[in-house]
């Protein structure tokens, strides 16, 4: 199963908890969880005026071989408003825009989506559990 939680943090909330969402999704061929601001496909979404977040700018999906992947989903914009890390076992790494990364199998982090123009990001953790 992989869990994660959700907050969209500005500079005057850093550390806010309030608003956080949850969701999760069985370990299997095919589950997939997206993030965006698109209430009608993404199980947790942003508010609809951040922009930085596309209608469905991630996506969780677990593959056969027993990996869940994140993507990061290439938008309408050719260059996108955002960037996006991901933290995990002490190291974090950027991950391309339309690129695709392994999560830690039976591990938890971190995906951290920051506005190149204002002090706000949305905040994804997650925990794979085996």
């Amino acid at each position: 199963m992989l869990e994660l939680t959700m907050v969209a943090v500005t500079s005057a909330d850093a550390g806010a908890t309030a608003g956080m969402q949850m969701t999760d999704a069985p370990s299997e061929p095919g589950a997939v969880l997206r993030v965006g601001r698109d209430r009608s496909i993404c199980r947790l979404a942003t508010p609809d005026d951040w922009l930085f977040v596309s209608r469905t700018h991630l996506e969780f999906r677990y593959d056969p071989d027993g990996t869940w992947r994140l993507t990061w989903l290439r938008g309408s914009q050719p260059d996108p408003s955002s960037e996006v890390t991901v933290t995990a076992g002490g190291h974090t790494r950027p991950v391309a825009y339309g690129g695709t990364v392994p999560l830690p199998r039976g591990g938890s982090g971190e995906v951290i989506v920051r506005d190149r123009n204002e002090p706000r990001g949305v905040h994804v953790g997650f925990y794979h559990e085996i």
